[in-house]
């Protein structure tokens, strides 16, 4: 069991679960594969927009009239390319107002350092809420990366979602920036000699696109 006391949601839902089992089985192809992605996605989109703000508003019905709430946030979703575009758009059928950012990280395998190559992110980030999908957080050198960046744009609440974790990046993102929560259902064994995380899933965008 992982110790440290840090913001880490562990998602712990019978169908997350389930979905979690067929994306780590080798068996499963390209094809299940992105269908079990989105899946997951979208269940962890859904817990971790939970405590969004709301507001009150009065809308008409086709008998008559209803009170209700509506989001009172801006909220921007951050892939991390190229994996996090496998959960970029499960969140955007949660959140479709969502305005959307990219952040190009490219790890070296044999340094396993991230060096950024692109970043693109919607104006006034101190106002939103914003969200960081990356599926693998292994050594959480590209998270780290990811928000050190997004910090420099000003960004002050954001929240992690991740279907992997390795307590080793779980480690690194606590001890830099300990303020961000980060949501998943699953923290791993350890990253082996190689930092791929075990039991882990594989190379998440490899098995994603059918490039492995």
């Amino acid at each position: 069991m992982y110790s440290v006391a840090v913001p880490v949601h562990l998602i712990d839902h019978p169908v997350v679960h389930d979905v979690l089992v067929r994306l780590r089985d080798v068996e499963t192809r390209p094809d299940m594969f992105r269908v079990m992605a989105r899946r997951m996605s979208l269940l962890l989109a859904i817990e971790a927009t939970r405590d969004l703000p709301t507001r009150p508003v009065t809308v008409q019905t086709p008998l008559g009239v209803a009170q209700g709430r509506e989001l009172a946030t801006d909220i921007v979703v951050v892939p991390v390319l190229r994996a996090g575009l496998g959960m970029l758009e499960a969140f955007l059928d949660i959140v479709p107002k969502a305005r959307v950012g990219h952040i190009g990280l490219q790890r070296d395998e044999t340094t396993a350092v991230a060096s950024q190559y692109y970043a693109k992110f919607p104006d006034g980030l101190d106002d939103c809420v914003v969200f960081v999908v990356d599926p693998m957080l292994a050594t959480g050198g590209s998270a780290v990366a990811a928000l050190d960046l997004l910090r420099a744009h000003g960004a002050r609440d954001i929240r992690l979602l991740c279907i992997v974790v390795a307590p080793e990046g779980l480690a690194l993102v606590t001890d830099r920036h300990p303020d961000v929560r980060v949501y998943t259902p699953v923290i791993d064994e350890r990253l082996n000699g190689q930092k791929f995380i075990v039991p882990g899933l594989g190379d998440f965008g490899d098995r994603l696109y059918g490039t492995g």
